[in-house]
């Protein structure tokens, strides 16, 4: 892993600690890079009701919305309960898309040793916003 998403994976990967996942067992934390340098964190909060499950990476930029930030470098993804590494869902995806241009890095694994780079743009192809905002090429 790159060195500087390594030390994002190791603040994701702390921030798994503070996981609400009593009924998946399955911790994820993630750390969002803004473009000022700093670095707010997200877990996963489920629900009994699953669909009102809130994801590490929805609720990284929430946080960071919330503290006023808007603009954001990259996003690394922690999944240490799983055998691979596991990419942002659907609703992530898109959400991640509205904040971030396609050519932003995502990194997602279950280790330092175990994880997987993509960029916005290659997890949502085709993504309408950037498309019709004339954002294509950044």
């Amino acid at each position: 892993m790159q060195p500087e998403y390594s030390s994002l994976f190791d603040l994701a990967l702390e921030a798994c600690e503070h996981s609400y996942a009593p009924y998946s067992k399955f911790r994820v934390g993630a750390a969002l890079l803004c473009e000022d340098g700093s670095v707010i964190t997200g877990v996963n909060v489920e629900n009994r009701s699953y669909g009102l499950t809130i994801c590490a990476e929805r609720n990284a930029i929430a946080a960071a919305i919330t503290a006023g930030k808007k603009k954001f470098k990259a996003l690394v993804i922690a999944t240490p309960d799983a055998d691979y590494p596991v990419s942002p869902c659907g609703a992530c995806r898109q959400v991640i898309s509205e904040f971030m241009p396609p050519s932003a890095p995502v990194v997602f694994g279950n280790s330092q040793n175990s994880y997987m780079t993509s960029s916005v743009g290659e997890l949502l192809p085709h993504d309408a916003l950037h498309e019709l905002s004339g954002e294509l090429g950044d």
